[in-house]
């Protein structure tokens, strides 16, 4: 069945934008929670890493440890009408892997031995699929939790961002690595737990006792955790099969990004069998598509003298632009020609002015889905 986005933001549960780097996904995530917001849904955007001006718009910082609600007087003062609710969150994999080690942790002692060894401070980032993951657990988290309607999550600007889908594989594969395996504490034979004491004391000789006890320390604490998440891959995955997870791709006319989008709909419809729901043409001259051009009247009234010089030197930046917007008709279409009967292609206005306020993201907002601001 082919959604509209107004249909997406009022049936789904969570929207997930990709897209490469550059092409203003994070500002159509950010417009897509406001129009949600605007719909009467307690709404809540996660973002990766939004421009500095952008974030100051949501009021979101790095290190934050909840999501931070934009408030009712924000909205007035910026002549914003929003019926429901927005609240926004800039995902840091450290604070959200620290929380994980909190609750998953035999006990209080147990998570604040792990959050001060050195070790877990220092390797948590090299664990394969831990970020990817720990970003799964809090939006896994707040779904569970009920305290929004909507969640929009905004994927990192690479071809990697689609990891977090296979985030628990990953650290299963990790746990079944030999180098893992090595450094947990031996249990069983008494040739196993001489092993495991030969290689303490080589340990003890390379790297000092301290080091050693906080690598040993961290190896057996942190396997546990690890182990847990790791059970969860098939759960991870039926999550984002739901139906009420939706997929979009947000993408640009540039070349690179085209292709980025391509990558993006090969992955999550063919490898992956997800919801992919559409695709947002963003930053497109479309809107322009049918002003008139200045030719016309060079003909009709015949300038003399320095005023048909300066249309002429108009009409070449009119003819450029004439072809841009020529280019960007026929990306659209081509793009609507390859999307399948359930999904939709949108254009979307280039906005000279940037996204970065309230007005901005409303204005974009309104494009998204019609609705009257």
């Amino acid at each position: 069945m082919k959604h509209t986005t107004r249909e997406l933001l009022e049936t789904m549960r969570v929207i997930v934008c990709c897209g490469a780097g550059g092409v203003g996904k994070t500002s159509v995530a950010a417009s897509l929670a406001l129009a949600g917001a605007k719909l009467g849904k307690r709404v809540l955007v996660l973002t990766i890493d939004p421009s500095k001006r952008l974030a100051e718009t949501l009021g979101v910082s790095r290190h934050q440890q909840e999501p931070v609600p934009i408030s009712a007087q924000r909205f007035a003062d910026a002549g914003v009408e929003v019926s429901g609710s927005l609240s926004a969150w800039m995902l840091d994999p450290q604070t959200v892997s620290d929380a994980v080690v909190q609750r998953l942790s035999g006990s209080n002692e147990s998570a604040k031995q792990l959050l001060n060894n050195k070790i877990y401070k220092n390797v948590t980032a090299m664990v394969a699929g831990m970020q990817e993951y720990t970003a799964v657990e809090a939006l896994h988290g707040f779904v569970k939790d009920d305290a929004y309607d909507l969640i929009i999550l905004d994927t990192p600007p690479s071809r990697n961002a689609l990891h977090f889908l296979d985030a628990p594989n990953r650290i299963t594969e990790f746990l079944d690595g030999r180098v893992f395996r090595f450094f947990l504490p031996k249990e069983g034979s008494l040739f196993q737990k001489a092993t495991s004491k030969i290689l303490e004391r080589v340990l003890h000789i390379a790297l000092g006792k301290d080091s050693t006890t906080e690598l040993l320390t961290f190896f057996k604490m942190f396997s546990g955790i690890l182990l847990h998440l790791g059970r969860d891959a098939k759960g991870v995955r039926a999550f984002f099969a739901e139906p009420t997870v939706a997929f979009v791709i947000v993408t640009s006319p540039e070349k690179e990004a085209l292709l980025e989008a391509e990558y993006f709909k090969r992955k999550t419809t063919v490898e992956l069998g997800l919801n992919l729901c559409g695709v947002y043409l963003n930053r497109t001259l479309l809107d322009i598509e049918k002003h008139s051009w200045p030719e016309a009247k060079v003909k009709d009234k015949e300038p003399q003298g320095e005023l048909r010089s300066a249309l002429e030197k108009l009409q070449v930046l009119a003819d450029s632009e004439k072809q841009l917007i020529e280019g960007h008709r026929k990306v659209y279409d081509e793009l609507c020609d390859k999307v399948s009967a359930e999904q939709f292609t949108v254009a979307l206005p280039y906005l000279s002015e940037g996204v970065s306020t309230l007005r901005h993201l409303t204005s974009l907002a309104s494009r998204l889905c019609t609705i009257e601001v």
